[in-house]
């Protein structure tokens, strides 16, 4: 049996192959996962996202499952455990931005309902199909991915800077970035 075509990021690493044919790109609403993904973007931001996948059940055991509730409720003692962790990047900055953007994607959910509700809106609710056949060719963000940026930090977020919310919405399946000549570029589910 040949190996499939795939994205060249997704290389010969199984964990990458595993993310890329099952997760990446497919259309994603619920919202516990779309909180995990976007702490996860936040987390990933100046290291490769191996790292962060590589630590991913370190960040599912030390966050409650990506609970927001749970989250939200972190004080100072419960963050200084997490800076101890060795299962999750250790950066104060971030952990401390999962707190508050926890807090902010709660208010979200109160005021339109779900966070997919509003996420999905950067790109009028249906997935955006590129036609890249070259990685090089893939922006780096848009204008859907400063405007989301622009909206959350309004509303309290923090690491999500266009190039991470940019990384959001191709994780998430709000923008199919496989290249042409990849195996899922024309199957998004």
């Amino acid at each position: 049996m040949t190996e499939p075509t795939r994205c060249a990021w997704a290389s010969s690493d199984p964990l990458y192959q595993r993310y890329h044919d099952t997760e990446w790109g497919i259309p994603l609403h619920d919202d516990r996962r779309l909180f995990e993904i976007l702490l996860l973007e936040g987390a990933q931001a100046g290291l490769a996202w191996i790292t962060i996948l590589r630590k991913r059940e370190g960040y599912r055991a030390a966050l409650d499952g990506f609970d927001p509730t749970a989250v939200s409720r972190y004080d100072r003692r419960r963050i200084t455990r997490l800076l101890a962790n060795p299962a999750i990047v250790r950066n104060r900055l971030k952990i401390e931005s999962t707190v508050t953007n926890a807090q902010a994607f709660l208010r979200i959910q109160e005021d339109y309902g779900s966070f997919d509700e509003y996420i999905w809106r950067f790109v009028d609710g249906r997935p955006r199909r590129n036609h890249w056949k070259t990685t090089g060719a893939i922006p780096v963000d848009t204008d859907e991915s400063r405007a989301m940026s622009k909206a959350l930090k309004k509303r309290g977020f923090r690491f999500v800077g266009p190039t991470i919310c940019y990384a959001f919405m191709q994780a998430t399946g709000m923008v199919n970035d496989h290249l042409v000549g990849c195996f899922r570029y024309g199957d998004p589910t």
